[in-house]
Parts: C-alpha cells; structure tokens; sequence
C-alpha cells in the first residue's frame, strides 16, 4: 500500500516521545498507520472526516492507544480515555496544497 498523503515534516511533543519510550512503541510505525489510512481508535464520524480531508486538504487526525489489541478490545470505548493515547495529527494543506507538517502529541499537550 502506498502512503495515501504526505507527512510533511514530523515532530512530536516531549510528553509523547516519552510516552512512546516507556511503552515500547514506534513513532515511525504510527506514522506509518496514520499516512496508509489507519486512525486507530477513531470513532467512525472522525474517520469519516479524515477520509473526506484526505480529498478537501483538512487536518487528519490519528488516535492511537498504546496497549495490546486484546487490551483495548477488552476496554468499553468510554474508559479508552483512560488508556496511555498519542495522537497525530497532519495539518491541512497549505496555500500551494502541501501538508507541511505532522505532530504526534498527548491528548492533554493539544
């Protein structure tokens, strides 16, 4: 599969890089998910939003929750908040239709 937008240039807060470190997780392979088109744990209207600004230029946001896949299944979706969560979030396009840039954040840093 090929990416299906660009990243621009990728930075993420001190909150996130030491959350990715203390669970073990990558910030390229969420990176990666994010571009090809998997949100994570979005709910399906943000999903929704996210394909339709893949086409409009929009902010596309990723929500990721940093646990294994039997965890988070087991976890009713309105104590997912609680879960250890990094957001990416790509900016919208700018006025030459580019997107400059993608922030991989805590929900708390936004």
């Amino acid at each position: 599969n090929s990416a299906r937008f660009a990243l621009g240039q990728v930075v993420a807060t001190p909150g996130a890089l030491a959350l990715l470190q203390a669970t073990g997780r990558s910030a390229a392979n969420l990176c990666a998910r994010h571009m090809h088109g998997d949100w994570g744990d979005t709910c399906k209207d943000d999903a929704a939003l996210n394909e339709l600004a893949i086409v409009d230029g929009s902010r596309i946001m990723s929500v990721y929750r940093l646990v294994d896949a039997e965890k988070l299944k087991a976890t009713p979706k309105q104590k997912r908040t609680d879960l250890p969560t990094v957001w990416v979030i790509t900016d919208g396009t700018n006025e030459a239709g580019k997107r400059e840039c993608t922030t991989l954040l805590l929900p708390e840093d936004y």
